[in-house]
């Protein structure tokens, strides 16, 4: 469900909705080694360190998980904002690769009715300058494409196909996606109502009797337009429930009945947990979820059941002590590549801006002013205010961390990790080179990897990263480590952006693994992709918010201070008798968490 508070400006609030960590620690002491320093030209020298094992990162580089979708980056707007379509907001958007925008936002969509902006019954609030036009002036300038959600609630079949004529054979706006109603689910058949739904029947049957009339309504005046289906989230509420008088729950009583008249799914990701590491263990159910809508798109699609993709069009970490702070900048990065590389083909983020729910709180040693949007709106809760408008918060940095990893159409490949405390990603670019995105999720301790690569030889010397630490107000670019090592820090997302050894080598042509379902568009380099827009301080406080909305400028160079900085290692060093030089790594904390299901989705 999606914050639908109607109060305007600094007033807007989001929607109402034991862990156990193991470390596994492992000391390794030298002794005494100047026999084996003096052979090797060194003066005697002992040095000993306390250290953990390295994290064991592999890449095939040779492998596919399918393109960069050209929507698949994605961020949710709403017609109450109004400072949607400020100018700043949307150049900071831009420069965060954000490639699709969702309209008109969430739970009001089913109230919205796009031709006179207004809503039934008074339930919510649209502000000057937020109505359709407003709001595809704002995609142009960002170039992005657009995701609508027709008014399912207190709309009808012929409202949402004037929608389409208006906006495709009258605007020539060329809008494809189209979704029918919101979070249709909760409108009270399962005894939890959040969304507006004036049909006398909520049933599921009903929605897909109607789902089926919205289809055929709509491709009537553009054939080309693609209806989504809303479905519930495997594993979410009120998935496998099936209600008094229905035969099935709502999956299969949708798929059953509307499954030939519909191009794309629908679910929504809210995950739960008391901890940040709840939250950051969450990406990993993807290969789950998308599995499961799989075998029921096969089971009710019939002949183009290959051709029906997925879509995730809200996330954040909703029900996680994390809103603003780190442990949610991690999870942004971490969920959009987990979802983009199990086919979904867009990833919309909740949301643009939100407002305060809640006076801001200390999670994880840094402030967090539980506001959903990846901007602040500069509300206030109890005479304790947030940064100043368009200060973009960690998790904007976070969705931001992308354009250092991929563009449309660039390859995503296998990389695997060795500890689930440092999530690994990996993209081919169109220019031949790789990307690594590493994310040390330990908030504590830095992560020390080692890295390997099947189908691709990098080149040797130190390596570019762009990088985003904790308290940081950009990406910091720097040349550092290796291909084959690097210290991660803290709770922090690291990206190598590796160039080939050779011509040759780039030109590996990667083998398929794995199908995603993904309209390639122009590729670009992410070696180039990644400017940073300056804000001086540390988000967190009044003054130092102030500069907020400076324009982009570039990546930052951070020197790298010792001597081994072309090594990859740090200047903890050990010399072992047996085995000479060893880099030895701090941190690779094992993260262990227990599961936390919500019983329920009602905000």
């Amino acid at each position: 469900m999606s914050p639908d508070d109607p109060t305007p400006a600094a007033q807007m609030v989001p929607r109402g909705r034991t862990h156990r960590r193991s470390r596994l620690r492992r000391r390794i002491v030298a002794g005494t080694v100047a026999s084996l320093l003096a052979a090797a030209g060194a003066s005697a020298l002992a040095l000993a360190a306390s250290a953990e094992p390295s994290v064991a990162i592999n890449v095939d580089a040779g492998t596919s998980l399918g393109t960069v979708p050209r929507g698949g980056v994605g961020l949710n707007t709403a017609v109450y904002d109004p400072n949607m379509t400020d100018a700043t907001a949307s150049s900071l958007i831009k420069a965060a690769g954000i490639r699709e925008l969702r309209y008109p936002g969430g739970s009001v969509a089913d109230g919205y009715h796009w031709q006179t902006h207004t809503f039934s019954g008074g339930g919510s609030w649209a502000a000057p300058g937020t109505d359709f036009d407003h709001f595809m002036a704002m995609t142009k300038k960002i170039g992005a494409q657009p995701i609508l959600t027709a008014n399912y609630g207190s709309g009808t079949p012929q409202e949402a196909a004037a929608w389409v004529k208006y906006a495709n054979v009258d605007k020539h706006y060329g809008v494809k996606y189209w979704e029918i109603g919101n979070e249709v689910y909760g409108n009270g058949h399962y005894g939890n109502g959040w969304e507006g739904d004036t049909h006398a029947d909520k049933s599921p049957t009903e929605y897909a009797h109607n789902l089926v009339a919205y289809a055929k309504a709509m491709k009537a005046v553009d054939p080309t337009v693609k209806i989504g289906a809303v479905l519930t989230t495997p594993g979410g509420f009120p998935d496998g429930v099936t209600a008094p008088g229905d035969s099935a729950d709502w999956n299969h009583t949708v798929l059953s009945i509307a499954g030939s008249s519909i191009d794309f799914v629908i679910v929504h990701s809210y995950p739960g947990g008391k901890t940040t590491a709840d939250l950051l263990r969450t990406p990993a159910q993807a290969a789950g979820v998308t599995s499961a809508l799989r075998s029921l798109i096969a089971a009710y699609a019939g002949s183009h059941a290959a051709s029906v993709e997925i879509t995730v069009t809200e996330t954040d970490g909703d029900f996680s002590p994390a809103k603003t702070s780190q442990a949610a900048a991690l999870y942004a990065p971490d969920a959009y590549m987990s979802w983009l590389e199990h086919g979904i083909v867009n990833v919309d983020w909740w949301d643009l801006h939100s407002g305060m729910g809640t006076a801001p709180s200390t999670v994880d040693g840094q402030t967090d002013y539980h506001d959903e949007g990846v901007l602040s709106s500069g509300s206030c809760v109890g005479g304790q205010c947030e940064p100043a408008r368009e200060t973009p918060f960690p998790t904007y940095w976070g969705i931001r961390s992308l354009t250092a990893l991929a563009q449309p159409g660039d390859t995503m490949v296998k990389a695997t990790s060795g500890n689930p405390s440092v999530a690994v990603h990996a993209v081919r670019s169109a220019n031949g080179g790789l990307n690594v995105m590493l994310i040390n999720k330990d908030p504590r301790n830095a992560a020390q990897v080692s890295l390997s690569y099947a189908g691709y030889t990098p080149a040797a010397g130190s390596v570019t990263t762009v990088s985003y630490a904790q308290g940081g107000t950009r990406l910091v670019s720097a040349a550092r480590g290796t291909a084959a090592a690097q210290s991660l820090p803290p709770y922090s997302i690291t990206t190598l952006q590796l160039k080939p050894a050779s011509a040759a080598t780039g030109s590996n042509t990667p083998s398929s693994v794995a199908t995603a379902g993904a309209g390639a568009a122009s590729p670009g380099s992410p070696g180039t992709a990644a400017p940073v827009a300056s804000a001086s301080g540390t988000i967190g406080t009044r003054a130092q918010a102030s500069a907020a909305g400076v324009p982009a400028e570039s990546p930052a160079t951070a020197s790298t201070a010792g001597g081994l900085a072309s090594t990859g290692m740090s200047n903890a060093v050990v010399y072992s008798a047996v085995a000479g030089l060893l880099a030895v790594c701090t941190g690779g904390v094992l993260v262990r968490r227990g599961r936390r299901r919500k019983a329920a989705h009602g905000r």
